[in-house]
């Protein structure tokens, strides 16, 4: 799959043992990382669409830890090569990557399936609250070509 430039994919690996799993979400020695603002847990129930929304000062790390996340992403920048580019991907436990968005690339997700997606993200900025660094567009805004089809199951 090619992706909309700027936008990096990591797989990621569970490492089992008698007492469960773990993985590593985002370390500072890998290329994906470029600085630290915050981590935070964000979920979406069954069919509901969180999307669509960019940032001009931070890039989001998005890892999907429960049920299912379709992500959809589209490129609107006028200086990017994979300008009107549409990248989609299903996150979660059972295929356990890192996506990096980069700033000014609109995104959102979904849950697929009848469980609640839960995201950790860790965006390279702190959310201030009184200048929200987010820019939005409804869901089946008609400048994006991505219409956003979830099976419930």
């Amino acid at each position: 799959m090619k992706y909309i430039s700027g936008v990096s994919v990591r797989d990621l690996r569970l490492i089992p043992d008698d007492r469960g799993w773990l993985m590593e979400i985002l370390r500072s020695d890998w290329q994906e990382f470029d600085r630290f603002g915050q981590v935070y847990v964000t979920t979406c129930y069954p069919g509901v669409v969180k999307a669509w929304h960019y940032h001009k000062l931070q890039d989001d790390h998005f890892v999907c830890v429960s049920g299912v996340a379709k992500l959809a992403l589209y490129d609107p920048r006028d200086d990017s090569p994979t300008k009107g580019m549409v990248n989609q991907f299903y996150l979660g436990p059972i295929h356990p990557v890192l996506v990096k968005i980069p700033r000014f690339v609109y995104h959102g997700f979904a849950a697929a399936g009848d469980q609640m997606a839960m995201i950790v993200n860790t965006p390279t900025q702190v959310y201030n609250y009184e200048k929200p660094d987010e820019y939005r567009l409804p869901y089946d805004d008609p400048s994006i070509p991505y219409k956003w089809e979830v099976n419930m199951g």
